[in-house]
């Protein structure tokens, strides 16, 4: 084997890793919603789990993806162990639908239809089509559906090219004779977990094997059985990898994948060496090709699962031994793992739960200021500035959570999404600040023993409640995504943009008949103007709201729109904006 067959051969094995990584990566694109619908409907049962293991594998082409995705979902609480382990068993299975489309490159005859099935014949038309759909098509689904069809054009071109370097290898002796070796079961499994672990990707290394098998025809069925095991416990390098950092049950569940894996080849390797020492298998000393590679592939998966599947619990049990009770990280990194921005849809649905916490926390902060009017309490005070560190630590977590996944190729939709979150955990962290505004001036009052006028006071009454109502409106529209609602929060903000001109005019009013104080006055000012920023940051979340639903983010064309003459918001806004007026009326003079 020369030195240029040998870079021919690793050009094949970077064509078939890229291949499979674009595939993977534009069909999980595409899924990226229906998975999440998956999981949203997944229940205790274990027969559920194998499946969505299975399904979800085939479509990524990945079993290390699938059990890095569950170590994700068991970390940020989406998924529990026991749920886990189903899925991690299916995955071995739906795995192996790779290595059948691989042995699509041996199939040999002159019949048209077994023509058109080898991949010389349809993966240059596959790869025309997808260059087609990708640069000359403006519709992301079917770009999407171009880029699947490149990737497994790269994919197979890359096998093939993997399989012409390496065919020289067959009149090589010494070659021969290491493979021969293999035969030895300790051996061959030792050597399928090394090369595995190393590429990460059991898939990519039968199909290696496959390629190896199909040009040289030295490889025999038995020396690929021992290898084909130990590529299952190379897989679990990835997931191991995955786990650090995470909590105890993400671990948990990355040993889980170890130990189905260890336990299936023990067993498996036990029976076959029992076998062969007692009985000539003449089917293992012929040579293998990329068919019966697949047939091992598949059957050593299928075995093990139905061994084990029974045993799930007994799992769980011996991976919550080996994993104590360590420490992790705290519930906030937790919820928004890392992990799971290799599944948009599902991490940007953890964003949203997680946001929707930060948005309540806000408005109970808001709530808790408000409550003092009247009446200052320190411990309230207190609480009001936890909660603001609190939302502060949220922005600062999930900001950061979705500027990366904002970085992935993120389809139209989840992207809107993104935008819609990145602008509402801004004015959500406002929010927080403004009720910490409020208490310090109502903190100020009390340590000055100052107290506003009879009329100040009902003015601002009315005006906390007009605040208090339109929190709980933008919570509300945010958290169900009710337009119904959120069409009622700018009505309500412009009438407290009037109660605060009204509250200063009376304030005016009352400086001259010397019925109040200019230092009372700052304190008054404070509390309006910081109660009328509330309101503007409440319109901003209802705003974003009304308009991602028309996917386009433009506040500026929505308040424009809401007043425009002879449109019907305007009829809407004005019923709605006369209700709110009459409700938070101010007593005359």
């Amino acid at each position: 084997m020369t030195f240029q067959d040998v870079l021919t051969m690793l050009m094949g094995l970077v064509l078939f890793l890229f291949g499979m990584n674009l595939m993977g990566e534009a069909l999980e694109k595409r899924a990226g919603n229906k998975l999440k619908d998956i999981l949203a409907t997944l229940t205790s049962s274990k027969i559920k789990g194998l499946l969505l293991g299975m399904i979800v594998t085939c479509v990524i082409q990945s079993s290390s993806a699938t059990t890095v995705m569950a170590v994700g979902f068991v970390n940020s609480g989406l998924m529990t162990l026991s749920q886990a382990i189903p899925v991690i068993m299916g995955a071995n299975i739906g795995t192996t639908i790779t290595s059948w489309i691989l042995s699509l490159s041996g199939i040999s005859g002159s019949a048209w239809y077994i023509v058109m099935l080898k991949p010389s014949t349809f993966v240059p038309v596959l790869a025309v089509l997808g260059i087609v759909f990708y640069m000359f098509l403006n519709n992301p689904k079917k770009k999407d559906i171009g880029l699947i069809l490149i990737g497994f054009a790269t994919l197979m071109f890359g096998m093939e090219t993997m399989s012409g370097a390496v065919k020289v290898l067959k009149d090589v002796p010494e070659f021969a004779e290491l493979l021969v070796k293999f035969e030895n079961p300790i051996l061959g499994v030792i050597a399928g977990a090394v090369i595995t672990g190393i590429i990460q990707s059991s898939s990519a290394s039968v199909g290696i094997l496959q390629a190896l098998a199909g040009a040289t025809g030295a490889v025999t069925i038995g020396a690929t059985v021992p290898i084909i095991m130990g590529q299952n416990i190379g897989t679990c390098v990835t997931a191991m990898i995955s786990s650090v950092g995470a909590n105890k049950n993400a671990k948990r569940t990355a040993a889980v994948h170890l130990y189905f894996n260890i336990i299936g080849t023990v067993f498996s390797l036990i029976i076959y060496t029992l076998v062969t020492s007692l009985v000539t298998v003449p089917v293992l000393s012929q040579s293998a090709d990329q068919f019966s590679i697949a047939v091992v592939h598949t059957a050593f998966n299928v075995i093990c699962t139905l061994v084990l599947f029974p045993f799930a619990s007994g799992l769980e049990k011996l991976a919550t031994i080996t994993v104590g009770n360590t420490k992790g990280a705290n519930d906030k990194t937790i919820m928004l793992d890392e992990r799971l921005i290799t599944t948009p849809a599902v991490a940007i649905t953890r964003c949203k739960e997680v946001v929707n916490d930060m948005s309540a926390l806000s408005v109970k902060a808001i709530s808790l200021a408000l409550d003092m009017f009247g009446k200052f309490d320190e411990k309230i005070f207190d609480e009001v500035e936890k909660l603001e560190d609190e939302v502060d630590k949220y922005e600062d977590t999930v900001g950061t959570y979705l500027v990366k996944l904002s970085a992935t190729n993120l389809t139209p939709e989840n992207s809107r999404e993104v935008t819609k979150l990145l602008h509402t955990i801004g004015d959500l962290e406002r929010l927080s600040d403004h009720a910490v505004n409020i208490a310090k001036s109502l903190q100020e009052m009390a340590d000055k023993k100052l107290n506003f006028s009879e009329r100040a006071s009902k003015e601002l009454c009315t005006m906390k409640d007009a605040v208090q109502e339109i929190t709980g409106l933008a919570h509300e529209c945010f958290v169900k995504g009710d337009l119904k609602v959120a069409y009622l929060v700018e009505p309500l903000e412009q009438v407290i943009d009037y109660l605060k001109d009204e509250i200063k005019k009376g304030h005016i009013q009352r400086l001259q008949k010397e019925e109040c104080t200019i230092e009372m006055g700052f304190v008054l000012s404070d509390l309006i103007t910081n109660l009328e920023r509330v309101s503007d940051h409440c319109s901003n979340i209802a705003g974003c709201v009304i308009e991602l639903t028309k996917d386009e983010l433009s506040l500026h064309e929505y308040y424009h729109e809401i007043k425009e003459i002879g449109d019907f918001r305007t009829e809407y806004f004005n019923k709605k904006y006369n209700m709110y007026m009459e409700k938070y009326a101010l007593d005359a003079e």
